[in-house]
C-alpha cells in the first residue's frame, strides 16, 4: 500500500506541474533553442575576419605556383562558392536572439556583417539571391529569386545606414574586435560605407543612389576611423584555435614564390614593404646581401610556362613568400578594413571631386604612413625601415611623390597602387576588385587574356534553384552566358 501510495503522490505532482513544465523537461539539452547572441557575434567575427588565403594573391599578381597551373595565376577559374551563406546563416540566428532580446546593438552588427558578405558576394557573381535569401526557417522559401546587383548595393547601403541609426553606447559582450567598444563600431560601419560607395564610383549617374552626395554626407557628419587603433583588426594569440590563418599552412612549401609582377612594383618604388613580404633569393643570401638590398630579390614570371619557373627557382634566383607568415602564430593582426586603406579611399574622392580636393594629397600621405606604422608594429624585426623617417623618405620618391603626377588620372593611379602594395595578405579581393574598377595597377596578361569579371555560379545553385538562377544569367548576359568574363552592372 506504501508503494501505491508513493507512486499516486508522484504523478500527482508530475500532473501539477503543467503541460508547460513538462515540455521544459523534454527539451534535448545539446540542442538549444535560445541563446545569448553574443555567443553567436564571437563566431560570426572569427569567421569575417580571417585571412582569406593565397588566390587573391594570385589574381592579383603577387605569388605565383611552380609545380602546376593555378587556375587563378592564369585566370582560368570557373565556379564561385556559396560558402558565404553558411556564414550568413550564423548572423540572421544572432539577429533573432538580439531582437528577441531587445538588443539594439548585437541587431546592428548583425546588419553590417550581413552588408559586409552581401558585399563580396554582389562582387563575385553580380546578381544573388539577397532579399528572399535565408528565408527557409522562417517562411519555408528554399528557392529564393535573385536580386538585380544594383539592388543588392542599395540594400547594402541601407542595411549599413540602418546598423549606425540603431547603434547605442552599450557595451558589446562577446566581441573580440574591439572589446565591447560601441563607438569604434561606429566608425568602422560608416567607413566601410565609404568603401562600398568608392566601389560604385563608375555609377554615379545612377541618381537614385545619391553615391556622392552620402559620401560627402559621411565624412562631413559622421564619425570614420582616426588612426590605427581604429582598424577592424583580429589579433591572434599562440594558443591552439587562435593562431595566425596562415601559420604553419603546408601549401607554402617548395612550389610557391612571389610574382615578379608585384616584386618590380614594390622595387621600383623602393618599397621597404618588399623586406617584409617576401624572403631573399638562395642565391642573394648565399652571397651575403643584406635584408636591406633591393637586389636580394627576384620573382617568376606569373605567364611563363611553370616548369621554365621551376628551373630559374630551383636555381636559387626567386623569392619565396616571407617566413613569418608561416612560422609565427601571430604574425600580425587581419584587417577586414584599415585606417590606411580608408585614407586612401578619401584621397580617391578627393581627387573625383566628391569631397574637397584640395585634401588629396594629405588623406594619400596619411594613408602611406599609417601602412608603415603598422608595419613599425607588427613586424617588429622590420621597425628599423619603417619608422617616421622612413616613412618621410618614400613619400618623397619619385613614384610615390604625389605632387608628380601631372593629372587626376595620374594621381588615382598612384592612390590605387598605395592600396595595392599595402595589401598583401590582408583585405582578401580588394586589389583584385580595384584593378577591375580603375584599371590599376597594370598586370602583365597572356596575349587575347583579360582579368575575370566574375564567378560562374555554383553547381548546387543549378541543382536546387535552377529557374531562378536561370533567370538571373538570362537577365544580366543572355541565356546560357554564365562566364567568367561577362560584365556585370556595377562595372558597366
Amino acid at each position: 500500500m506504501k508503494k501505491i501510495a508513493l507512486l499516486i503522490i508522484v504523478f500527482s505532482a508530475l500532473f501539477m506541474t503543467g503541460c508547460e513544465k513538462l515540455e521544459n523537461l523534454n527539451q534535448n539539452p545539446n540542442n538549444v533553442v535560445e541563446t545569448h547572441p553574443q555567443l553567436l557575434l564571437t563566431t560570426v567575427e572569427w569567421d569575417a575576419f580571417q585571412v582569406a588565403g593565397v588566390s587573391p594573391l594570385f589574381a592579383s599578381r603577387m605569388v605565383i605556383q611552380t609545380d602546376g597551373e593555378d587556375v587563378y595565376q592564369y585566370y582560368k577559374w570557373d565556379r564561385g562558392s556559396y560558402d558565404s551563406y553558411n556564414n550568413l546563416r550564423n548572423i540572421t540566428l544572432m539577429m533573432e536572439e538580439a531582437v528577441r532580446i531587445g538588443s539594439p546593438n548585437y541587431q546592428a552588427l548583425a546588419k553590417f556583417f550581413r552588408a559586409y558578405y552581401f558585399y563580396n558576394l554582389a562582387l563575385t557573381f553580380g546578381d544573388v539571391p539577397y532579399s528572399q535569401a535565408l528565408k527557409g526557417e522562417t517562411v519555408a522559401l528554399y528557392s529564393p529569386e535573385y536580386d538585380l546587383q544594383k539592388d543588392v548595393f542599395k540594400g547594402i547601403l541601407q542595411e549599413l545606414k540602418e546598423a549606425i541609426e540603431m547603434m547605442t553606447d552599450d557595451i558589446i559582450d562577446g566581441d573580440i574586435i574591439f572589446a565591447g567598444d560601441a563607438g569604434k563600431w561606429r566608425k568602422l560601419i560608416n567607413s566601410f560605407r565609404l568603401k562600398v560607395l568608392i566601389t560604385l564610383s563608375g555609377k554615379t549617374d545612377e541618381t537614385d543612389m545619391n553615391i556622392i552626395g552620402t559620401f560627402a554626407d559621411i565624412v562631413t557628419n559622421q564619425p570614420i576611423m582616426e588612426s590605427n587603433d581604429d582598424d577592424g583588426q583580429l589579433i591572434f594569440y599562440d594558443q591552439l584555435g587562435s593562431r595566425y590563418t596562415e601559420y604553419n599552412n603546408s601549401d607554402y612549401g617548395s612550389n610557391r614564390y612571389m610574382d615578379s609582377t608585384f616584386i618590380r612594383k614594390l622595387q621600383d618604388h623602393e618599397d621597404p614593404r618588399l623586406f617584409v613580404y617576401c624572403a631573399q633569393t638562395k642565391n642573394a643570401k648565399e652571397t651575403g646581401l643584406d635584408i636591406a638590398d633591393f637586389l636580394a630579390y627576384e620573382g617568376g614570371n606569373p605567364i611563363a610556362p611553370y616548369n621554365e619557373v621551376n628551373l630559374k627557382a630551383a636555381a636559387g634566383n626567386v623569392s619565396k613568400v616571407n617566413l613569418r607568415y608561416t612560422t609565427d602564430p601571430t604574425c600580425e593582426p587581419h584587417r577586414l578594413m584599415s585606417y590606411a586603406e580608408l585614407q586612401l579611399i578619401l584621397a580617391e574622392a578627393s581627387v573625383r571631386g566628391w569631397i574637397d580636393p584640395s585634401d588629396a594629397e594629405t588623406y594619400y600621405e596619411e594613408g602611406v604612413k599609417a601602412s608603415f606604422d603598422f608595419y613599425n608594429t607588427y613586424a617588429k624585426e622590420y621597425s628599423g625601415y619603417f619608422d617616421d623617417a622612413a616613412a618621410h623618405d618614400y613619400l618623397v620618391g619619385d613614384l610615390v611623390d604625389f605632387s608628380n603626377a601631372a593629372n587626376d588620372e595620374a594621381r588615382i593611379e598612384r592612390i590605387i597602387m598605395q592600396k595595392y602594395l599595402q595589401s598583401f595578405l590582408q583585405g582578401g579581393w580588394s586589389a583584385y576588385f580595384d584593378k577591375l574598377r580603375t584599371g590599376f595597377p597594370d598586370f602583365i596578361l597572356l596575349p587575347g587574356i583579360t582579368p575575370p569579371a566574375r564567378w560562374m555560379y555554383p553547381n548546387s545553385e543549378y541543382q536546387l534553384n535552377a529557374e531562378n538562377v536561370s533567370a538571373a544569367i538570362e537577365r544580366q548576359f543572355g541565356a546560357g552566358n554564365d562566364k567568367i568574363r561577362e560584365t556585370t552592372w556595377w562595372l558597366k
